[in-house]
């Protein structure tokens, strides 16, 4: 995929959401969305084990206002909202979150649900809010 059309891309906010990409596309997402002057932030998951951890994570890759209230509902409001973090798009990386997803698979599937609603609220004003999730491939 070209520059050109990885920008195009992510400048669709319909098509914004949560997606698996592989690790080797990561630089290539974050130079477009710079490109678009996104707000680009990385999220480290490594050590996330369970909910709190993944929310903490989150919570300072965003710089969640002090008042975040540490919960799924509270994840959902700051993540429709990012009025402190005005761009005219977003790309939220979640990287390593390989291990959070086989160690708390519930928790995973209703982070998953939380980040398309949030695509689907900015996509509304027109705004692409992209979560993707690096993940190595497992083609040889």
């Amino acid at each position: 995929m070209t520059d050109i059309e990885l920008g195009a891309l992510l400048a669709d906010a319909s098509q914004a959401a949560a997606y698996f990409i592989d690790i080797r596309d990561r630089a290539a997402l974050v130079d477009a969305a710079n490109a678009l002057d996104f707000a680009v932030a990385a999220a480290n998951l490594e050590t996330a084990d369970d909910k709190d951890a993944l929310l903490d994570e989150i919570a300072a890759a965003l710089a969640f206002p002090a008042t975040f209230g540490g919960n799924w509902d509270a994840l959902a409001d700051s993540l429709g909202d990012l009025s402190w973090l005005p761009a005219p798009g977003y790309l939220l990386l979640l990287d390593h979150s390989t291990g959070l997803r086989e160690s708390a698979p519930d928790d995973f599937a209703v982070l998953l649900e939380i980040l398309d609603e949030a695509a689907r609220t900015h996509a509304r004003v027109g705004v692409p809010f992209w979560a993707v999730l690096p993940t190595a491939s497992s083609a040889t």
